[in-house]
């Protein structure tokens, strides 16, 4: 029909006034609940920051503790209450605020291989560097000793290995070899072990099989767990295995799981030479060289994890050079590239993935990859660690390492086994079921902690990882400061005995 002239009228009119788009609603923000962020005061802080390093009482220091809160990381915060507050140390030795003298037992986290006594050359080159230029980014301006070191690198590296990027920690240089694999092969999984620790940081988290990985690493994508020859609860091959079936059987399954997730989709199987907070884990004869050969067959690379024990921890410069024939295609190192002085990383490649990415970027970095302070202290440390020979050092000292080890295992009830490699052990504990007394999922009872307290009461300081107990000493100790250091674990022994439940064997001696 038709409109009236008064209805066209008043419909054009609400068509001007109706907008035929998609305008926002008005709508009002939640006030903001307003703050004082203090933009326009200066800060006022504690005279006492302008006192010189050390002059700071006990007192003093645990009341700014009380007061300005830190966390921690791998135990809750309020454990800073009842850590020691360290003065200083020397060689092999920490003091604490209260004069207590401690045998570093683990090198702090199996990092301060040369214990607590820089070599002067390190501090001087690390003062030289500062003073003459401090930083500068690795892609604006290449220093000196970032091509020097990376010389020496390439030098003891073994075979085509060429180091490639210097990160600032072992997570990092995981993260870096985590993306080298990808980008080389073209592939997104990586393979590692439950028993494992590769970092915390994303990709460094989810490659850890250990429960760091529960904290938030559990849903990156592209990462795949496997067993190593050294599950819990079972043998691979079945309780009567031969070390070689064993062997065989392990490798068959892991066989199995890379055909079930695609030889394809696979960039690199990533694994600690020697597992390290997992139980100084040395693999046993043709594993390693099974891992080798499944790579090869399938175009998987294989990806070592050297953090923890390379640079000598092991009587070698490398783990992986315990196993012979065996190559990897990526390594990962830190810690003892520098000794723990300087925060400090490295990851190595083949030539073949160096020439890979000679059009191509790398695709991981970071601000302080080649600082040239942390630089020049690698540098320098590895300079002496070839010239004092430390890395034969180690190798020769572990003999009398593992005769006390062995004692240590036959004189108490509470400990399994062991096993030590180098300069490099660990003790397996059992309760009187022969049961295992602290699975991961588990807090450490009351025995640990009489354990516990028995060991800084014999003046020992170290990782505890129960229920697994490491010794892993500085590479500098002398033969008389590791006995006395097994001689104080002993005695702490006697205490988880003890707690354990052990009735002391009575030795009767026969007068002649």
């Amino acid at each position: 029909f038709e409109m009236s002239g008064i209805a066209n009228k008043a419909a054009a009119s609400f068509r001007r006034q109706a907008p035929r788009g998609a305008k926002s609603w008005g709508r009002s923000l939640p006030s903001i609940s307003a703050k004082n962020n203090f933009a326009d005061s200066n800060p006022e802080v504690d005279p006492a920051h302008f006192q010189p390093l050390g002059s700071w009482s006990s007192d003093k220091l645990n009341a700014s503790r009380k007061e300005h809160p830190f966390m921690m990381t791998w135990v809750p915060g309020a454990a800073r209450h009842v850590v020691p507050n360290m003065t200083h140390g020397e060689g092999v030795y920490l003091y604490d605020d209260q004069g207590k003298q401690y045998l570093d037992w683990t090198s702090q986290a199996v990092c301060a291989n040369l214990g607590h006594d820089v070599p002067k050359g390190v501090v001087d080159a690390a003062a030289q560097q500062m003073a003459t230029l401090p930083f500068v980014y690795g892609g604006i301006g290449i220093t000196e000793v970032r091509t020097r070191l990376n010389q020496l690198m390439s030098e003891i590296l073994p075979g085509d290995l060429r180091a490639a990027v210097y990160p600032s920690s072992g997570a990092e240089a995981n993260e870096a070899g985590i993306m080298m694999a990808r980008r080389f092969t073209g592939r997104q999984k990586i393979i590692s072990w439950y028993r494992s620790y590769h970092g915390a940081t994303a990709n460094a988290g989810a490659a850890t099989g250990d429960f760091r990985r529960w904290y938030g690493s559990d849903e990156v994508p592209g990462f795949v767990k496997a067993f190593n020859p050294f599950p819990l609860f079972f043998n691979h091959g079945g309780p009567n295995a031969t070390e070689e079936e064993s062997v065989q059987a392990a490798l068959n399954m892991l066989e199995e799981q890379i055909l079930n997730e695609g030889p394809d989709n696979i960039a690199s199987i990533m694994m600690e030479s020697v597992v390290g907070a997992g139980g100084c884990l040395v693999m046993p004869p043709g594993y390693m060289q099974g891992i080798r050969a499944l790579c090869d067959k399938y175009g998987i690379l294989m990806h070592v994890d050297e953090v923890m024990v390379g640079f000598g921890r092991t009587g070698k410069l490398f783990g992986f050079q315990n196993y012979e024939g065996v190559m990897p295609d990526i390594v990962s190192s830190a810690k003892g590239i520098s000794s723990a002085a300087i925060p400090m990383s490295m990851t190595a490649c083949s030539e073949e993935i160096m020439d890979f990415f000679e059009d191509k970027p790398l695709g991981w970095g970071s601000t302080y990859q080649a600082h040239p302070v942390a630089m020049a202290v690698a540098y320098e440390n590895i300079k002496y660690l070839i010239e004092k020979n430390i890395v034969g050092r180690s190798a020769n000292m572990a003999p009398l390492f593992e005769a006390c080890m062995q004692k240590l295992a036959n004189d108490h009830p509470c400990i399994k086994q062991y096993r030590a490699i180098g300069m490099f052990g660990c003790f397996d504990v059992h309760d009187m079921n022969g049961a295992n007394p602290k699975l991961q999922h588990e807090a450490a009872h009351a025995a640990f902690h009489k354990y516990k307290d028995a060991y800084l009461e014999n003046g020992l300081v170290g990782l505890h990882r129960y229920p697994h107990i490491h010794c892993a000493p500085p590479l500098s100790i002398s033969e008389e400061e590791l006995i006395d250091g097994f001689q104080r674990l002993d005695r702490a022994l006697d205490v988880l005995d003890d707690a354990l439940g052990y009735e002391k064997e009575v030795q009767l001696e026969t007068a002649i």
